[in-house]
C-alpha cells in the first residue's frame, strides 16, 4: 500500500476536517445533567452520519438503559485482523460557567504559549470529542486513499463522564459483534508535543459519597452552637485524619496490595522529562504537595491517592444565616494503581470512615462507580505498532508513562472481550480536562490523524 498518500490528503482536507470537530463540540453533550438527553441523541447522531461519511459499511446507533452506543464497522476480510476503536461523545459539565473565557459550546481558536499554532478552546475538545474524532478521520483517509490494512469497528459510548453504567451490559450482549485483536483509546495524553509518550499503564478509580448527620434539623447557631456537634466541622476533621504528615494515607490495608517499585525501575521512570518549575508555572502554585519520598511523576502515576472532589452543608447562598446544619456531604475519590481493587479499596474505606466517626454524628457512605487499574505490557504487538507509529510520525520513540487518570472501561475489555488496550492518546495534561477553558492543540489533533494510520500499517505488518 502506498502510505505517502496519508499525508497530502489530510493537508488538503485540514480545514473540513477542522470544521466538522467544532460542529460537534457546539452540541452540550452533557451526560450528567438529564435535562441534555435531546443534545446527546443529537450527538450520536452525528457521529454516526459522519461514519458513514467516511466510509464505514455498517452503522447504527445501539440502544442501552443509558444513552446509546454508536457502532460501526469496515470488514474488508475476515482472515485479516481486526482493530476494535473506543471513544466517547459525551463531555463533563461546563461549570463554572464564569470561569471560561469564552462560552464552554461556542469553540474558539486561540493561540497560546504552548499551543503556538492554535487551540480549540470549547468543552470536550481534548476529552474526548477531538481524539476521538480524528480515529474518524484517520479511517477516512485510510479509505480514500486505499490505505485500510485491516478490519476496523467503531464502539463510541455516551456515558463515559459517567463512569460507563451501560456499557459494560452492552458488551457483554455483543460479543461477537466486538470480535477483534486490539482496542485502540485516545483519550490520555503525551509529555509534550515534541517528547511523544504512550500510557503503559492508567489507575484506577474507587469513587465515594459520604453523608455526615448530626441533629434532626437545621439549629440557629446561637442557640445550639457549642453544645451541638456541626456535621460540618466533623466531616472535616474526618477527611484531615485519612492523611498523615507526610500525605501517606491513613487507612489500615490501603497500601497492602500496592506496588513497590525498585529503584532500577524508579530511575529508568524518571527518564520522562520534567521541569518542576514549569510544573508549579503552570498551576500558578508556590511549591508541589504530595506523599513524601516520592517525585511529582511518581505521585500522579504509580502512587495512589485519596482526593476530595467536593464537599457541602449549611447555607452557602448571598449574605449571612447563621445556621448549624443537621448535615454535611462530600464526594471522594481514590485513584488506585496495579494490584489493587477498586471494590476491596471501597469497602475498606466505608469500613473506616465509619469507625472514625464520633458518637455525635451518623455516617453514611455510598459507592457510586470505579475501575480496575491496567497495565500494558511493553513488548506487547500492540504497544510496539503504537510506538513505532509515533516514532514515525514524530520522527523520535515515545517515551513509556504511567497515566494518572482512569479509564474503567479498559479492564472490562481485557476481561469479557479478552483484548488489550492500547492507549493511544496525543492530548496534553495542560489542556485544562474538566475545567474550565478546556483545549486541545490544533497540532495534536492533525499529528493524530496523520498517527493512527501508521498503527494500522505496523499492526498489519
Amino acid at each position: 500500500m502506498d502510505y505517502s498518500q496519508l499525508k497530502p490528503y489530510i493537508n488538503s482536507n485540514k480545514e473540513r476536517f477542522l470544521n466538522e470537530l467544532l460542529d460537534l463540540l457546539k452540541i452540550p453533550s452533557i451526560s450528567a445533567k438529564p435535562e441534555h438527553k435531546p443534545d446527546m441523541e443529537k450527538t450520536a447522531e452525528a457521529v454516526k452520519q459522519r461514519l458513514i461519511e467516511a466510509g464505514a459499511d455498517k452503522v447504527e446507533i445501539c440502544q442501552t438503559k443509558g444513552y446509546p452506543v454508536v457502532y460501526a464497522e469496515k470488514i474488508i476480510d475476515p482472515a485479516k485482523p481486526t482493530v476494535v476503536v473506543y471513544g466517547h461523545y459525551d463531555v463533563q459539565p461546563a461549570d463554572p460557567l464564569n470561569l471560561w473565557d469564552s462560552p464552554p459550546f461556542e469553540p474558539v481558536i486561540k493561540k497560546t504559549e504552548i499551543h503556538p499554532e492554535g487551540a480549540i478552546f470549547a468543552r470536550g475538545s481534548c476529552d474526548d470529542k477531538g481524539q476521538m474524532y480524528m480515529h474518524v478521520k484517520a479511517f477516512e483517509t485510510m479509505m480514500k486513499t486505499n490505505t485500510l490494512p485491516c478490519n476496523v469497528k467503531f464502539m463510541i459510548e455516551g456515558e463515559e463522564e459517567v463512569g460507563s453504567p451501560s456499557l459494560g451490559p452492552w458488551i457483554i450482549a455483543n460479543k461477537e459483534k466486538l470480535k477483534g485483536d486490539i482496542i485502540l483509546i485516545s483519550d490520555t495524553s503525551i509529555i509534550a508535543n515534541d517528547t511523544p509518550s504512550i500510557d503503559a499503564g492508567l489507575r484506577g478509580l474507587a469513587y465515594m459519597e459520604v453523608e455526615v448527620t448530626g441533629p434532626n434539623r437545621d439549629l440557629h447557631s446561637g442557640v445550639y452552637g457549642g453544645a451541638v456537634a456541626n456535621p460540618i466541622n466533623i466531616l472535616c476533621k474526618m477527611i484531615a485524619s485519612c492523611h498523615d504528615e507526610n500525605n501517606h494515607i491513613t487507612i489500615p490495608a490501603f497500601y497492602d496490595d500496592v506496588i513497590n517499585y525498585n529503584d532500577a525501575d524508579r530511575a529508568e521512570m524518571a527518564k520522562a522529562p520534567f521541569d518542576l518549575n514549569d510544573f508549579k508555572k503552570d498551576l500558578d502554585i508556590a511549591e508541589e504537595r504530595g506523599e513524601k519520598g516520592y517525585t511529582t511523576n511518581e505521585r500522579t502515576g504509580i502512587r495512589p491517592t485519596l482526593d476530595v472532589n467536593g464537599i457541602w452543608g449549611g447555607y452557602i447562598g448571598e449574605g449571612a444565616k447563621t445556621v448549624l446544619p443537621s448535615k454535611a456531604f462530600a464526594k471522594i475519590s481514590m485513584r488506585l494503581v496495579p494490584n489493587q481493587n477498586s471494590h476491596n479499596i471501597s469497602e475498606i474505606f466505608a469500613k473506616h470512615f465509619e469507625s472514625i466517626a464520633p458518637k455525635s454524628v451518623k455516617v453514611k457512605v455510598t459507592a457510586h462507580h470505579g475501575g480496575e487499574p491496567v497495565l500494558v505490557p511493553i513488548n506487547s504487538k500492540g504497544y510496539v505498532s503504537a510506538s513505532k507509529a509515533m516514532e514515525e510520525a514524530y520522527g523520535k520513540k515515545p517515551i513509556p508513562t504511567f497515566g494518572g487518570g482512569s479509564i474503567p472501561i479498559v479492564a472490562l475489555f481485557k476481561k469479557e472481550l479478552g483484548m488489550d488496550s492500547i492507549l493511544f492518546g496525543f492530548g496534553l495534561d495542560s489542556d485544562a480536562l474538566h475545567s474550565p477553558n478546556e483545549h486541545y492543540g490544533l497540532f495534536n489533533y492533525y499529528k493524530g490523524i496523520e498517527t493512527i494510520p501508521l498503527f494500522y500499517k505496523y499492526f498489519t505488518a
